[in-house]
């Protein structure tokens, strides 16, 4: 059996996999309508939607097969994706990269398959939709094109269910996108026994930059932070703007909270040095540890952060007030105007 290689864009491609929110997601009519019609179309036994993750393929939807998921190294999906044309296999009997592939010598034996790379809309190819059958047969023009037709139309719904989920400002996740994702994450976490953590981030005086210099430039704010964010946390972190100027942050795994606090507030004053803008970047952190048996949602965790984060902002305003008391004590009224770039409040 040959396992199958990863594409080249591996890890961009997990990431555009899983910013669609479809993993593990409940089962959908507009997805199983496609594997009906190719099932009878083809007259096979089997029609897939599948998604193929770092460690295995998941079936968006099935028709013709009770598992809802293999590991990907046995999967034929995972060799699908490293082309961007249809892969079939007319005979895996007959194949000495399948031949012995336990799906072939075991249910649901498969001796045909035929699978369409589905592309993301930035070129990333996430999954197939694929025909098997257990008894071997080609594939001419015609069956070709109707399967191409079939994969274009999956890859449409999908990239309107990307749209839908995806801030059309910065290109992360939006509330909606965010908070689906994030409660797949959590479930996962709670059965893994795994940690997480959840970030809610405000700007400080955004509507300020807005009055003062205009909503492009506060566009380009929202995108600049945003860019700063990906570049400064994990690929494993999700992120998204919840809105207006606030942000969220789903970390897992091992967690120290100073440290990304740092991270992130070393992020910002670098910008801040290099940006030539007459404004400084700053923001307002709030950072809530998942705790199982009182979180049952992402937006029950996130509520929490958003009151730690108003606390943060709060203690800011009343640090930078105090600074500034101290300073025109010993100057005069009107010498202090400092900026509150940093997050070193822990």
């Amino acid at each position: 059996m040959l396992v199958p290689a990863h594409p080249i864009d591996e890890v961009a491609r997990v990431h555009a996999l899983r910013t669609l929110n479809l993993l593990d997601s409940e089962a959908q009519e507009r997805f199983d309508r496609y594997t009906r019609l190719a099932r009878r179309a083809f007259g096979v036994s089997i029609a897939l939607v599948s998604l193929v993750d770092s460690e295995r393929q998941w079936f968006l939807s099935r028709q013709g097969i009770d598992a809802t998921q293999t590991p990907r190294e046995v999967s034929f999906c995972g060799h699908a994706i490293l082309g961007p044309d249809t892969f079939v296999v007319p005979d895996a009997q007959l194949d000495h990269r399948f031949a012995d592939n336990p799906l072939v010598l075991g249910d649901p034996y498969v001796r045909f398959y035929a699978g369409r790379p589905l592309m993301t809309p930035d070129g990333h190819r996430v999954g197939t939709f694929c025909i098997v059958d257990p008894k071997p047969r080609d594939m001419d023009g015609e069956d070709l094109a109707l399967l191409d037709d079939i994969g274009v139309m999956v890859e449409d719904d999908m990239a309107q269910r990307a749209r839908a989920m995806t801030d059309a400002l910065t290109g992360i996740s939006n509330r909606r996108g965010f908070v689906a994702l994030s409660d797949q994450v959590l479930a996962l976490c709670r059965r893994a026994g795994r940690g997480a953590a959840m970030c809610f981030i405000d700007l400080d005086g955004f509507k300020g930059i807005n009055d003062t210099h205009g909503h492009a430039e506060g566009d380009l704010v929202l995108q600049q932070f945003a860019a700063l964010l990906v570049q400064t946390l994990r690929e494993s972190d999700v992120i998204a703007r919840l809105g207006g100027d606030e942000f969220g942050v789903l970390m897992t795994g091992a967690v120290d909270i100073r440290t990304v606090r740092r991270r992130l507030g070393a992020a910002v004053k670098a910008h801040n040095r290099t940006s030539g803008k007459p404004y400084q970047l700053a923001c307002s952190v709030g950072t809530m540890p998942f705790r199982p048996h009182s979180h049952g949602s992402a937006a029950e965790l996130l509520a929490d952060a958003d009151s730690l984060m108003y606390a943060d902002k709060v203690a800011r305003r009343s640090a930078a007030q105090a600074r500034i008391s101290r300073v025109n004590t010993a100057f005069g009224p009107g010498f202090a105007g400092l900026p509150m770039d940093d997050l070193q409040r822990n």
